[in-house]
């Protein structure tokens, strides 16, 4: 088994506490890309308390049908009949056609391969993540989060507090915020022009000399050596004028290749990315509660409500 799915499947267990959940059938399957066993972890902890309130496991891949068949099952374990999928993902159109069939939502995806027939039929990798294809096997009705990490209001208050954690004289400091960024052109300027938003925060916070939002496009070589010679001028420039770079990742966990991008430049990092932080535990409940709206309510659920 490999590593990343060892540890998807430690996280989980950080989703079945032993005490009383909600007196109803409503779960929350949460969709993360998963990383190493540090990422996985610090996304576990971001959930852990939500996950002490209602039925909630989390489904570490990119739009993988096996790890979302797993989750679903989990939660229909603890009696959960309706779903509420949250795809914690920077942008909200990463794999959400993909996701949409695959949950039944909309057509395409194949039927599950049958019991000891091969689960790969539909399969396939992405940077080594598991990526199988096919339509859940379950009786559980879905509903389906749209709203991407850099769409959401919150998300200005944590690059907010990074970024005043490391100023120590705003007038000389150059504020990049980085983010991963996607292969299309037009897609890519929808993600800056989202980020610039989220920036907003940043330049309310402090009177920084400039706040900046690039991508890298690091898994695109014909758009990362573009993108990566703006980053580094633009850390190269706040030191030639007398100041210093602050480095703020749009990531959900971690600092990314960033490190290796920016060698031997001069700049200040936390290398933190959107976890740990209280806004995006609470981005994960407003996504649930929403999603719990799109369904009838559960039976019992209504007679109890004042």
């Amino acid at each position: 088994m490999k590593a990343w799915m060892m540890a998807a499947l430690a996280a989980a267990a950080l989703s079945a506490p032993a005490h009383a959940k909600d007196a109803n059938d409503f779960g929350v399957l949460v969709m993360a890309h998963g990383g190493g066993p540090q990422w996985n972890r610090e996304v576990g902890d971001a959930l852990a308390p939500l996950a002490r309130e209602q039925p909630l496991e989390i489904a570490f891949g990119m739009a993988d049908a096996a790890s979302l068949q797993e989750g679903v099952e989990r939660l229909q374990a603890q009696g959960v009949k309706r779903i509420g999928v949250v795809r914690l993902f920077v942008s909200g159109e990463s794999w959400y056609e993909r996701t949409a069939q695959i949950v039944g939502l909309a057509p395409g995806a194949p039927p599950r391969p049958a019991v000891g027939h091969s689960q790969h039929s539909g399969h396939g990798e992405h940077g080594g993540h598991r990526m199988e294809f096919w339509r859940l096997d379950s009786k559980a009705e879905f509903a389906m989060s749209h709203e991407g990490l850099m769409d959401a209001p919150e998300m200005g208050e944590v690059l907010a507090e990074r970024a005043r954690g490391l100023s120590r004289d705003a007038a000389k400091e150059d504020v990049l915020i980085l983010a991963h960024g996607p292969a299309d052109d037009a897609e890519d300027a929808r993600w800056k022009a989202q980020l610039d938003g989220r920036a907003e925060r940043v330049r309310a916070a402090l009177p920084f000399r400039r706040v900046q939002v690039e991508t890298l496009r690091e898994d695109w070589p014909d758009k990362r050596e573009a993108a990566e010679a703006r980053i580094r001028a633009y850390v190269e420039r706040a030191n030639r004028e007398g100041g210093r770079a602050l480095v703020v990742p749009f990531r959900v966990q971690g600092f990314g290749p960033y490190a290796k991008v920016l060698a031997g430049l001069d700049y200040a990092s936390d290398g933190r990315g959107l976890v740990p932080s209280p806004q995006l535990t609470q981005w994960v409940q407003r996504q649930a509660s929403q999603l719990r709206t799109q369904f009838p309510a559960a039976a019992g659920s209504a007679a109890a409500a004042p």
